[in-house]
């Protein structure tokens, strides 16, 4: 049977009705996750732990994916700058490319989804399984032990594992430069020291603080926000995920834009 003009007004109500309880609920967990940072010494083993899990089991498929971007990146730009006789700046559009914007996006995406996923799996499967109820229930803010210690390291791990990044796409982009288009070492690497200027490191660096931020809070929002057995910790994982992707790209958007109109 075809939907009526009602049937289709009440349920975009009922969407937008659930969407905004859901953006309220979401604002509310923020905010008590930014009032429980004050109980990060107390969890300070959970913020180690939460730091060798962002930061040392994820660096493979951060290096990996730098590796993999930075070569192919130099590949592309140097194909097209040879047909136009400007093989010489391929050092200096590499370095614009990856430390302005691809290191940081790379890194936000793939500890989205690496990290994002054990967020939302971890603590869906305590939601579901009222581990979290019980935490509650023995005086324990759930938040400040299983939320905090993951905000705070993602914080701290975020930026060092950028620069890594950064440093991977650039070696890996001259591995090619002087490999494939046959370029003098000097002319790749001497337009990466002399024509980045304070700003690009500016907006490279202050995307992944923005980005660890918004990982954590909306994957572990999910997780805990988790309803429906197995299946529905499977879907609120993925939630988890896509929403954190696409954040992150949103910001690395506004941010690259925010950073170049002011500076």
């Amino acid at each position: 049977m075809p939907y009526s003009a009602t049937s289709y007004a009440t349920e975009l109500s009922e969407r937008l009705k659930i969407f905004f309880l859901t953006m309220q609920e979401f604002f509310e967990f923020s905010l008590r996750t930014f009032g429980a940072l004050g109980a990060t010494k107390r969890y300070w083993k959970d913020v180690m732990y939460q730091m060798y899990v962002s930061g040392t089991e994820s660096l493979p498929i951060v290096m990996v994916s730098a590796v993999s971007i930075g070569g192919l990146l130099t590949f592309e730009i140097g194909n097209i700058l040879t047909e136009f006789g400007a093989k010489g700046l391929i050092g200096r559009t590499t370095a614009f490319s990856i430390i302005r914007e691809l290191g940081p996006l790379l890194t936000g995406i793939m500890l989205s989804a690496r990290v994002g996923a054990r967020n939302g799996s971890e603590l869906g499967a305590m939601k579901i399984s009222e581990q979290i109820d019980a935490l509650r229930a023995f005086g324990t803010d759930p938040i400040a032990k299983l939320v905090v210690p993951r905000l705070v390291a993602a914080l701290i791990m975020f930026p060092p594992l950028t620069a890594l990044c950064d440093a991977a796409g650039l070696l890996a982009g001259a591995f090619m430069a002087i490999g494939y288009h046959s370029l003098d070492p000097a002319f790749y690497w001497n337009p990466v020291m002399n024509y980045l200027v304070p700003k690009d490191f500016y907006v490279g660096f202050l995307k992944p603080p923005v980005f660890a931020t918004l990982m954590t809070l909306v994957t572990c929002f999910n997780g805990f926000s988790a309803q429906g057995g197995t299946v529905g910790v499977g879907n609120s994982t993925i939630k988890g995920i896509v929403v954190s992707c696409g954040l992150v790209m949103v910001f690395n958007f506004y941010i690259s834009k925010l950073v170049f109109e002011i500076l």
